[in-house]
């Protein structure tokens, strides 16, 4: 997708420039949508610096996000007892690595959002094929009701990401305070929530979640399953049933990357046709227990 990383008080200037530019690259930029964290180990010694990288797209489309430090609002590492270790400071989007990261034993969720200054403009075709890979329907509904499935289509958006990372013994934390940390809501306006430890020893069958958005349980929204080692395509997906809830086979080894997407409609007077919230999370499974 194709995204113009400003305040929006510039676009009357460079809208048409920014129009130009979207339509040159739409071919590769219409894939990009999945933001993630990747730290360069999921499972790392205590106090021991390891990197990171923020990743966004699939297959031949993947790259380095080129998001700037200005954009990003939250990095913060939040501990099974809910404490939230503050670790914006620790980034630097655009050097070899974009940040890193050490912290003490125990499990931890690694999270980061951004503000939604980031626009994106596409023509109609490319709009409404973008919504319904994406199952958007709030946004496909609201252009069929105002009959404006042959108009450009604009949002701005954010991105929110989690990732699951062990430091140190896997005694660190225990069993129960591992399903109360994985199924805590951190607050994001669109977050997957798990219901099962998938590094419970032993591994459970089935990787149940949830996915709030603003607070509440969303129904009918898409998530998407990657094995980030071949992420061309997803390897499983599932739309969230009436209470917000979806399931998959518990995975293999491997790193795997949860995604998923919802937008809403703003007013008429709004800059944007919509405002829209990527939200990711990854973990990785190994051989080892948990």
């Amino acid at each position: 997708m194709f995204a113009i990383d400003w305040p929006r008080r510039a676009r009357s200037q460079g809208a048409g420039i920014a129009l130009a530019v979207g339509l040159s690259t739409l071919a590769t930029a219409a894939q990009a949508h999945d933001f993630w964290i990747q730290p360069e180990r999921y499972r790392i010694a205590p106090d021991t610096p390891t990197a990171l990288t923020l990743q966004v797209g699939h297959g031949s489309d993947r790259q380095r996000s080129k998001i700037g430090l200005r954009r990003i609002t939250r990095f913060a590492a939040v501990a099974a007892d809910g404490h939230s270790i503050d670790l914006r400071g620790r980034l630097h989007p655009g050097e070899a690595s974009d940040g890193d990261f050490e912290l003490p034993a125990g499990g931890y969720q690694l999270v980061l959002e951004t503000d939604a200054r980031a626009q994106s403009h596409l023509p109609a075709i490319r709009f409404n094929d973008y919504l319904r890979a994406e199952g958007l329907t709030p946004a496909l509904q609201d252009r069929q009701r105002n009959g404006r499935m042959q108009a450009e289509g604009s949002e701005n958006y954010s991105r929110r990401s989690k990732a699951i990372v062990r430091v140190g013994a896997c005694d660190a934390t225990t069993p129960a305070q591992w399903r109360t940390m994985l199924s805590r809501p951190l607050g994001l306006p669109l977050e997957i929530v798990l219901d099962q430890n998938p590094y419970a020893h032993p591994r459970p069958s089935r990787l149940p979640l949830r996915v709030l958005y603003e607070g509440r349980t969303l129904a009918g929204a898409l998530v998407k399953l990657t094995r980030l080692e071949d992420d061309a395509q997803p390897f499983a997906t599932r739309y969230t049933d009436a209470e917000g809830r979806a399931e998959f086979a518990m995975p293999a080894q491997g790193r795997w990357l949860l995604n998923v997407i919802w937008t809403k409609p703003l007013p008429a007077s709004s800059e944007t046709d919509y405002e829209t919230v990527f939200s990711s999370l990854s973990f990785e499974l190994d051989d080892a227990t948990r």
